[in-house]
């Protein structure tokens, strides 16, 4: 699976799982029984979430741009952070109200309490992976797997009412679009921003 097809693999995945059509943009939206037990816990999205930005982060301190890992590792950095900006700047322009918070998907522009659109925690994820699926995907075909963590996250997300379905298509398209832009830059954004002692990183800086 290359990357850029992610998205229409996850709305593939929601869609027929979930046939029971009855609003929003995409006609698709309404809520599911909530299940906030097992691996669907919302403490398990929140640990998923700390834990993805935990490993890029500390993965792109360690390595640097020395190697092709660290290289893409600052590459999910870029796509994390620019992803994010962007996802946050959609909630608060369409403001549209989460299923825990109303059961019509066509509840947009409430207020800055409704930050539904789109779901951000799947723009962080997939956009955190994306790079890796692109750099080493051809080679090693298992590197594919890591867009599981995105699909679960969204399922997750909607099961817990925490989004609908096309908050967490919207947010996997943005998710995988920043992150297929910050895979093909010549270079890294943020590393370039920062002095050039963090292109070297920790494992390389003190490797005997």
């Amino acid at each position: 699976m290359r990357a850029s097809r992610f998205p229409a693999v996850l709305a593939a995945m929601v869609i027929s799982s979930h046939a029971m059509a009855s609003g929003g943009p995409l006609g698709i939206d309404h809520r599911l029984h909530y299940d906030n037990r097992g691996i669907w816990k919302r403490s398990n999205q929140v640990a998923l979430m700390y834990g993805t930005i935990a490993t890029v982060g500390i993965g792109a301190l360690a390595f640097g741009d020395h190697d092709k890992l660290g290289d893409t590792f600052w590459r999910s950095v870029d796509a994390m952070a620019v992803s994010s900006l962007g996802a946050t700047a959609m909630k608060y322009t369409f403001q549209r109200e989460r299923p825990s918070q109303t059961s019509d998907p066509n509840r947009f522009f409430q207020g800055t309490h409704a930050q539904s659109f789109p779901s951000g925690e799947v723009t962080a994820i997939s956009a955190a992976v994306t790079p890796f699926m692109v750099a080493y995907g051809r080679d090693h075909p298992a590197v594919y797997a890591l867009a599981l963590l995105p699909t679960y996250d969204a399922l997750a997300r909607m099961k817990t009412r925490g989004h609908w379905q096309s908050d967490v298509l919207a947010g996997a398209a943005l998710g995988t679009g920043v992150g297929l832009w910050a895979a093909h830059r010549h270079s890294p954004l943020i590393l370039g921003w920062l002095p050039g002692g963090f292109q070297v990183g920790f494992v390389h800086r003190f490797k005997p």
